[in-house]
């Protein structure tokens, strides 16, 4: 296992070796086997340095799990250029930068399991993460196309919108968890971990898919289409007068489907 970190602050600055040193001489103690990294995902370059220490350490990559983070939460009116290009850069950027060469050797060795670190904040909001949320709705349409594309070849990647007690989470409003549970397995990382591992592993045979890990509770998260309003053919062209007429019947719920790509979903209008 290789463990990949810069250290430092949550913001992704001053970095140091300690912290990917310390996960590497717990899994070593353990009796695993581990070696640290500390390149920057934010970077093609330190992508490829990535997968190369795991393919150096051992040969061939099976697993990869995108966590890599950064937080820098204000107000939306508030957000600096620099707040909002660091977070993209580390979270968007930092996807694509390690996984396109582990999903290079994956497809080489027909197998592959890619677990990507979304974020509630990203699909539904968050309030003063608009930079955050930005970025993990990235990732999420990032690893929708990563299981697409690796469904040929053995590989499957999956991805979890975790929630617990960490340096990062305690930067978040603190309103915000007001009468949560509190109890260790409803706090702990253990339990991100522990689906983290089944996603991770051999018994997984599910792809494309999206989970919650928040307060004590694992669900699958999905995207719906309504069967909504149809104009067909032969009738002119809508009007916004049209769509008032029949936003009623574009928002009704009832007969959703869950499309499993963009040409699924276009295949739903009749």
């Amino acid at each position: 296992m290789v463990i990949n970190d810069l250290g430092g602050d949550i913001s992704g600055e001053n970095g140091g070796t300690a912290m990917a040193d310390q996960v590497a001489d717990e899994i070593r103690a353990g009796g695993g086997e581990a070696v640290s990294n500390y390149d920057s995902v934010a970077t093609p370059e330190g992508g490829q340095a990535i997968i190369q220490t795991a393919l150096d350490a051992f040969g061939k990559i099976d697993i990869l799990v995108n966590n890599a983070g950064n937080i820098r939460n204000a107000a939306f009116t508030d957000l600096t250029p620099a707040a909002i290009d660091a977070l993209l850069a580390v979270h968007v950027n930092g996807a694509f930068y390690v996984t396109q060469p582990a999903f290079a050797n994956m497809r080489e060795n027909g197998y592959g399991r890619i677990v990507f670190t979304s974020s509630a904040a990203g699909l539904f909001g968050s309030i003063q993460q608009a930079n955050y949320a930005a970025a993990k709705g990235g990732v999420f349409g990032l690893a929708n196309v990563v299981a697409l594309e690796g469904a040929p070849h053995g590989i499957l990647a999956n991805t979890i919108l975790p929630a617990a007690v960490s340096r990062m989470g305690a930067d978040m409003n603190a309103d915000q968890f007001v009468g949560m549970p509190t109890t260790p397995a409803h706090a702990e990382p253990e339990m991100i971990s522990a689906l983290v591992a089944y996603l991770a592993s051999e018994s997984n045979t599910r792809s494309h898919e999206l989970y919650s890990i928040a307060r004590g509770r694992y669900a699958r998260v999905f995207m719906g289409v309504t069967p909504g309003w149809h104009v067909t053919a032969d009738e002119p062209v809508a009007t916004p007068d049209d769509v008032a007429a029949h936003i009623d019947q574009i928002r009704d719920l009832d007969g959703y489907a869950i499309p499993g790509s963009m040409n699924e979903e276009f295949a739903l209008v009749r």
